[in-house]
């Protein structure tokens, strides 16, 4: 039987060369910035939207992709008859996993199987790494779907922004709808909790946000043995995401990477967010 294909939405935030590399088909969603289209990480990238950001008052906005867009990777990568395992940003944050969804059943002749992941941004890339990871040591889809499974069981994801506005104007703000009128007051610490963007706490300066992130690590790596998986994301925010790479290593006893938020990402989280997704080392 042929090797599992994977394919995974753009909000997993690989860069179009480290998917290649990971055999992993991007389906990109879109960013809209006024009467302009882009294809997330490949017509815009990180630094190009947060300078256009700064710089206009025209917000961006995101879509979706459509079900044609899986159902043409779907088919090119199933031809050969090899099962394709498909991950997705949460169904409760975009109409991606129903997209994907419908081109699934428009192609019933091939295996294809669509996971949400109940996360988004460096979660869904902490998934997505644990899933090629298992295809590289020749892992049928089947285990892939458990390999899958096992990361999201244990999958958090927190975060703070400079604002919360640009969650509230792209509808994704879910109960930290509650935060927004102390917003002016404190920093908010968010988390993405069952597929949605939940208030966590809120704290008084920037630098007091960096640190409830890092202990949010602590604390999950002290409960699993001392060993996580740890990725940190920051959108224009570099020297607070080094900082939080830096102290979240010594907690969870190995390297931690440090990535750029993606496009469509930090249209939602705005310019100065930093987050970091954690989960259970295998």
């Amino acid at each position: 039987m042929s090797a599992v294909h994977l394919v995974a939405d753009s909000t997993c935030d690989f860069r179009p060369a480290e998917a290649e590399a990971l055999g992993v088909a991007i389906v990109p969603l879109s960013v809209i910035i006024g009467d302009e289209v882009f294809a997330d990480g490949r017509d815009i990238d990180a630094a190009t939207l947060y300078a256009r950001m700064r710089a206009s008052a025209i917000a961006p906005r995101t879509s979706q992709p459509s079900p044609a867009d899986f159902e043409a990777v779907f088919a090119r990568l199933g031809a050969d008859g090899g099962p394709v395992v498909c991950t997705t940003i949460s169904a409760d944050m975009s109409g991606t996993y129903g997209a994907a969804s419908s081109a699934r059943e428009a192609l019933p002749d091939l295996d294809i199987r669509v996971i949400d992941t109940r996360t988004v941004g460096p979660g869904h890339r902490l998934v997505v790494g644990a899933a090629a990871a298992a295809v590289a040591a020749g892992a049928d889809a089947t285990a892939v779907e458990a390999v899958i499974a096992e990361a999201a069981s244990t999958m958090r994801l927190v975060f703070t922004v400079q604002s919360l506005e640009y969650l509230r104007r792209g509808g994704r703000i879910g109960g930290a709808r509650a935060l927004m009128g102390a917003i002016l007051d404190i920093k908010p610490i968010l988390e993405v909790r069952e597929g949605r963007v939940e208030a966590l706490d809120r704290v008084r300066t920037f630098s007091r946000a960096l640190d409830r992130l890092v202990e949010e690590v602590s604390r999950a790596a002290a409960a699993w043995g001392g060993r996580a998986r740890v990725l940190v994301a920051h959108a224009d925010q570099r020297t607070g995401g080094l900082e939080v790479a830096r102290r979240a290593e010594a907690a969870a006893g190995g390297t931690v990477e440090l990535i750029d938020v993606g496009p469509v990402i930090g249209c939602h989280g705005g310019p100065g967010a930093v987050g970091v997704a954690f989960c259970r080392a295998s």
